[in-house]
């Protein structure tokens, strides 16, 4: 079979990290560009993407779950003598590829290889195998080629983008798998993503979000990353983008510069996601992540000084190879001193090629639930203290859309990261409007729209 022009059609499947969805729109811009369409569902497409994450085990389990479903769904297409492809992408195709072959992935994608993405379509189109055909063979012996960042990863009616600013990592912290699938660190052209966001201001977009696996490890040239916040401060000046934010940042390398650029410039949100891990400095040094506790809540106060009002979230790590009581204590400790707004906690999980995979002292799994258990005791403790304390208070927030729970309520979100629903129209969608707060649902705050809502 041919592709006729404009009838092949997509479905994307996107687990992980904010990266794995901001590249995902950017295959999809390249796929609208050929003509491609989105399909409705898997099983009216011609070509699925699964764009995938290797960080848990977890999410691994669940791609080979989805690859068994459409090995299934091939056999059923077949009888009706419809092709489907499968396109794996993402840090699991760096780490597992031949074995994602081996589970029904016709084609294989690795992090750094999204420049044979235009020729596995090219080569889709132009197949001419019957349904019960090989798929086509792609010359995947491009080693040589460098990462490139796409011009885009905007998608169409958007008014909230990100926009990756660098990829991979140096730090090589012993627990992790990132270094391994997503590679070295890359950092893209400060012209390029200036370009980019003057594009998005003209498209309308209100909030953009910076990312790289450690957006502040950002160097190109001489400009370093404060640099480069200057620079995109000066450029979204009097435009429609009124709110930056950057993801992730790594305590190592977030700079007292970095701290004065955020409090000099108001169009950077008041909060910072900064993952600290673990409380305690010897946890800490056998994970490899080069600052002290002491150093970390430095930097805390920093933040808070320098912009009164900040939130602050973190990524918690309980149960790691050797961790005692004494060492879990610590990370409680800490959490009582910070007290952040919401924190990512998860229990160590083994990751093979790592350095900590092969340290002893793992904890019992009875032993690691019960610590994880508390730490989300005491952070659902912090969140509902933090949240009721703004109760009364006036803010401007970003009207995200309606809300799935009541068609009456607009969900929006402060520029400190909280979760807002207030009665209003759809017309407010992707508008800044100001808000009093009246009470507490969960870790979400109840509000109402005062005066003309709309704030632009």
């Amino acid at each position: 079979m041919s592709m006729e022009s404009g009838k092949a059609s997509y479905y994307f499947e996107t687990y992980g990290c904010q990266m794995n969805f901001a590249e995902s729109a950017a295959l999809k811009l390249t796929l609208d560009e050929r003509g491609w369409n989105a399909a409705q569902d898997a099983e009216a497409a011609l070509l699925v993407i699964i764009n995938t994450c290797s960080v848990r085990e977890t999410a691994e389990r669940r791609v080979f779950g989805r690859l068994a479903h459409y090995t299934a769904l091939k056999k059923k297409l077949r009888g009706r003598q419809k092709p489907l492809f499968v396109l794996v992408c993402g840090c699991m195709a760096s780490r597992l590829g031949a074995k994602l072959a081996e589970n029904g992935a016709d084609f294989i994608m690795k992090t750094q290889e999204h420049a044979i993405f235009t020729q596995i379509l090219a080569e889709i189109e132009a197949w001419q195998g019957g349904v019960a055909g090989q798929a086509p063979q792609i010359d995947q012996n491009i080693s040589e080629i460098p990462f490139n960042f796409a011009p885009s990863h905007h998608e169409a009616g958007s008014f909230r983008t990100f926009v990756p600013i660098m990829q991979g990592c140096n730090n090589f912290c012993s627990y992790c798998i990132v270094p391994y699938v997503r590679g070295r660190e890359v950092c893209r052209e400060a012209a390029e993503i200036g370009a980019e966001i003057r594009t998005l201001a003209g498209r309308g977009v209100r909030e953009v979000t910076l990312l790289g696996q450690n957006v502040n490890s950002y160097t190109k040239g001489d400009l370093d990353f404060p640099g480069l916040l200057e620079a995109l401060a000066r450029d979204t000046k009097d435009t429609p983008v009124r709110w930056l934010r950057f993801l992730s940042s790594h305590p190592k390398d977030l700079s007292m510069r970095t701290i004065q650029v955020m409090a000099d410039n108001p169009v950077f949100c008041r909060h910072i996601h900064l993952c600290v891990q673990h409380g305690s400095n010897r946890i800490l040094a056998v994970m490899n992540r080069r600052y002290t506790r002491e150093h970390f809540l430095e930097l805390c106060a920093a933040l808070r000084a320098a912009m009164p009002g900040i939130t602050l979230s973190t990524d918690i790590l309980v149960g790691f190879p050797g961790e005692t009581e004494r060492d879990f204590q610590e990370i409680l400790s800490l959490m009582e001193e910070v007290r952040f707004l919401y924190a990512y906690m998860y229990h160590y999980n083994p990751r093979e090629g790592t350095a900590a995979f092969d340290l002893p002292g793992r904890i019992e799994s009875q032993v690691k639930a019960a610590r994880l258990a508390l730490v989300i005791e005491l952070q659902k403790r912090h969140t509902a203290e933090l949240l009721r304390s703004r109760i009364g208070d006036c803010e401007v927030v970003l009207v995200e859309g309606v809300s799935r729970k009541n068609s009456g309520e607009m969900v929006c979100r402060t520029e400190h990261d909280e979760m807002v629903v207030a009665e209003g129209g759809a017309h407010l969608t992707g508008t800044f409007a100001t808000v009093r707060f009246e009470g507490l649902s969960g870790n979400t705050l109840r509000g109402r729209f005062t005066g003309d809502a709309a704030v632009n």
